[in-house]
């Protein structure tokens, strides 16, 4: 049997641990159970604690992605399972997760439905994710943004040098898993409201992330995929201005110029930003 470690990154979670630490216990009784009190000012360790959970304190706010990734190094288990800890998540699906990473895949993740998502406009922004993601690895995302999954630890582990200490550690791993191969599965899961405090995430940061995320799954999974179609429009948007004014005004516009050489210079950007991506996912025998 394999060893199950269930890692929770919390930050001021203790209303969602009371709620959440005693359903995994009755789900997976048998798993490590490690809580990244990530800077918490209220019970959150103590709630842990007195549940039976392992806890790892920082002194102040690392991020989400830095409690994941300290989470995962500290856990000796075959199977990493993260989810949660302000009660979104339902333990009782874990099991779940588990049997359909038997099937063969190295990651499981828990696709929301609409209702999981915590706005309409994060919705409509997690739905540009997961159309962005599918065209970029040729593979159906459902739900690049879930922070409820399970993978094969040493798989996992692969990619902590990659993750941001910030939110967008689901986009990064999950890009990183297709990108070196390693199969990927969604499984439907329904997702309650948070418990305890408000959302930590606030719209105008919330905006300009989703902004970076949206590179970032370009550049993470092949970055000529974007860089060649903004290639492509600067040279169209060149020779379409060069034709207008050499009907116009018979010469070449310094405009036109520019906008060529951007094109160029776009491309070319893309091919060393390639070769930088495949020199990040190489392994060394």
């Amino acid at each position: 049997m394999m060893k199950i470690s269930i890692i929770l990154p919390a930050k001021n979670e203790a209303e969602g641990l009371r709620r959440t630490l005693p359903a995994l216990a009755e789900t997976l009784p048998g798993a490590e159970v490690i809580v990244v009190d990530d800077g918490s000012t209220d019970e959150t360790a103590d709630i842990a604690r007195a549940a039976g959970a392992r806890v790892l304190s920082s002194p102040y706010s690392m991020g989400n992605g830095a409690a994941i990734k300290r989470g995962a190094r500290a856990a000796g288990g075959d199977v990493l399972v993260f989810l949660d800890a302000d009660g979104q998540h339902d333990p009782g699906h874990i099991p779940a997760l588990l049997a359909k990473l038997d099937e063969g895949y190295d990651m499981v993740v828990g696709a929301r439905d609409g209702s999981g998502q915590a706005s309409v406009g994060r919705g409509l922004a997690n739905r540009l994710y997961n159309r962005l993601a599918s065209w970029m690895t040729g593979h159906s995302v459902l739900d690049l943004t879930s922070g409820f999954r399970a993978a094969r630890a040493d798989k996992f582990k692969e990619f902590l040098h990659l993750l941001p200490n910030g939110f967008s550690y689901p986009t990064t791993s999950t890009m990183a898993f297709f990108r070196s191969a390693y199969p990927v599965a969604y499984l439907p899961i329904r997702v309650d409201r948070r418990v305890g405090t408000s959302s930590h995430i606030r719209p105008l940061k919330d905006g300009i992330r989703f902004l970076l995320i949206i590179f970032k799954i370009a550049t993470l999974y092949s970055p000529l995929k974007l860089f060649v179609p903004a290639a492509a429009g600067f040279f169209l948007l060149g020779l379409g201005y060069y034709g207008f004014t050499f009907a116009t005004q018979h010469r070449f516009t310094n405009m036109s110029a520019l906008l060529l050489s951007a094109a160029v210079i776009i491309f070319l950007i893309g091919l060393v930003s390639e070769q930088i991506t495949n020199l990040t996912y190489r392994r060394d025998p």
